[in-house]
């Protein structure tokens, strides 16, 4: 799949939407800043890719994810996942949320999320007063399906 995109410039370019191995299903963002950036415990910052997105497809949503090696740092999305519609051209940006108990430093273009393309399906909803079919499982929400090992 195509998807278009613009630049900021030519180091957001270099450093960004690079997939790290063949089987990777997400492509890298990196911090579009001049210089370092420390976020504190409990802080968050909202940071710039300088790329902004041209997917054309509406059966296509770009997901944008926190990087598991930063998660390890506690450096997280504050929204946990960001969602960007296949109508959406202007610049990608990253809520990125310190829950670590230390300052951690953003580098520039330091890569701080990775953002996948998935298809999409738009449902119809249907008002019932009652569900046609009854699940196994029914209403049973939290803990419900237990805990453990039942092999």
């Amino acid at each position: 799949m195509n998807i278009e995109v613009i630049y900021s410039n030519s180091q957001v370019q270099e450093h960004s939407l690079k997939y790290g191995t063949k089987g990777s299903a997400c492509a890298d963002l990196c911090a579009d800043i001049a210089e370092p950036i420390t976020i504190q415990p409990g802080e968050f910052k909202l940071l710039g890719t300088g790329i902004r997105f041209n997917i054309r497809d509406n059966g296509v949503v770009g997901m944008v994810y926190p990087r598991s090696g930063l998660g390890c740092k506690g450096i997280v999305l504050k929204n946990t996942v960001g969602v960007i519609d296949s109508d959406y051209q202007g610049e990608v940006k990253i809520p990125v949320y310190n829950i670590g108990k230390e300052p951690f430093v953003i580098e520039p273009y330091m890569r701080i999320a990775q953002i996948g393309f998935f298809p999409v399906i738009q449902a119809t909803f249907e008002p019932v007063s009652e569900f046609k079919t009854e699940s196994e499982r029914g209403e049973g929400g939290f803990g419900s399906t237990g805990t453990g090992n039942k092999a």
